[in-house]
């Protein structure tokens, strides 16, 4: 009894650690999204190079999250965490010393390559956590990814404000985050591999499981890096609206998504990952109707809202149902992670390339069918379940894992 009670209070532990890392892998991103003018005026790079250079962080991260899990299996899932959020918080410091395109590329390269083997780390940390306590914990790890970008896209914010040298101002926040990302990685579950695992090819391709579930994560990413992008634009020109509403519109979308994170554990629990994956594909519908015929701005402002709740659990829930789809979670995770990379790659794009040929409203024309996905192909998610909840046992550990 005691031996038990002991584990519960390590896996819960362990719980708020993982969530904890989250929230500086976050707080990476939104502290380097906000000095990306200040990047750009550094490099002296036109709106086109820095269109270009800004795919590298994506293909870096493709390339490199094949390796997360030999770097698991090689050093153990917490020392692999360790050194990965490491390199992820100190690599925030590579773009803003770059002096031109050709050094800013491989920058981003090295930026987007720590950040892929670390989301696939410490995803791979969560899912373990939730098939331990037997209940969805995703959706909020996810939500405190979305709540570290917010506080790190403040601070950002503020330093740009003052004027701020961004490579002062990443070398600092790197320090810092970097402390706390080292912090919490003392306590997250310290899995080692079986004495009699194979380690796993450095580079493979995603096993067909993860492919499936790659294309629920495909839709719901496309439609989130359509309306990050694109939903200020949408309402400045489609609808004539001011700058400043234009930008409320995107800070609302982000809200809406980080809340209904935070609370969509809750409801994974109640209803199982496949009933809401189709109830918020039925909500990210809704929403794109409204944005399609939207005649005011306020129409479309709930639009962009409903959208971001739809899809905002389908990628928490992609990542839980991958880690429990085979006998090796890291490289499942590691597939359905590079589907949704690439899909954030091509949407923005791809939503800018159609309206240039037809409009924005064709564009999420184009959204709300993929939302129709959701609600179509809900049901892979079914992959690993136990019973109505979603999760596996409170004692199942992943295949082949001992810690």
């Amino acid at each position: 009894m005691t031996a038990g009670i002991y584990e519960q209070r390590e896996v819960r532990r362990a719980r708020y650690a993982v969530a904890a890392v989250f929230a500086v892998h976050g707080a990476v991103t939104g502290s380097f999204a906000t000095r990306v003018p200040w990047i750009q005026d550094h490099a002296s790079v036109s709106a086109g190079q820095l269109g270009l250079a800004l795919a590298f962080p994506a293909l870096g991260a493709s390339v490199a999250m094949p390796l997360a899990g030999r770097v698991t299996h090689r050093f153990g899932a917490r020392n692999a965490l360790r050194g990965l959020i490491g390199l992820w918080t100190l690599a925030l410091v590579l773009p803003s010393l770059a002096p031109n395109l050709l050094t800013l590329c491989p920058a981003l390269f090295v930026y987007g390559a720590t950040a892929g083997m670390a989301d696939v780390a410490m995803n791979a940390l969560g899912v373990e956590v939730e098939n331990r306590l037997g209940r969805s914990i995703m959706s909020g790890l996810h939500g405190m990814w979305s709540a570290g970008a917010l506080l790190g896209s403040a601070a950002g914010t503020l330093a740009a404000h003052l004027g701020a040298d961004a490579r002062v101002h990443h070398a600092l926040a790197a320090a810092v985050l970097t402390t706390l990302g080292l912090a919490a990685c003392t306590w997250v579950l310290d899995l080692q591999p079986a004495e009699d695992e194979e380690p796993p090819p450095r580079f493979a391709l995603p096993p067909k499981s993860a492919l499936l579930i790659g294309a629920i994560g495909f839709c719901a990413v496309f439609a989130e890096g359509a309306s990050l992008d694109w939903s200020a634009v949408y309402l400045r020109h489609q609808l004539d609206t001011s700058a400043g509403l234009a930008a409320a519109c995107t800070t609302g979308f982000t809200l809406t998504m980080a809340l209904a994170r935070i609370a969509g554990d809750r409801v994974v629990d109640r209803y199982g990952p496949v009933r809401t994956v189709r109830a918020g594909g039925v909500l990210a519908v809704l929403g794109g109707l409204l944005i399609v015929s939207a005649g005011r701005p306020a129409v479309a402002m709930t639009g962009f809202a409903l959208m971001g709740l739809g899809i905002a659990v389908v990628v928490p829930l992609c990542f839980a149902a991958a880690g429990r789809s085979g006998p090796n979670p890291s490289q499942a995770i590691a597939g359905v992670a590079t589907i949704t990379y690439t899909s954030g790659l091509v949407a923005p794009s791809a939503i800018g390339g159609l309206a240039q040929a037809t409009s924005l409203v064709v564009s999420f024309g184009l959204v709300t069918v993929l939302g129709c996905g959701l609600v179509a192909c809900a049901g892979v998610l079914r992959t690993g379940e136990r019973g109505s909840l979603g999760v596996s046992r409170p004692d199942a550990a992943v295949p082949g894992r001992r810690s």
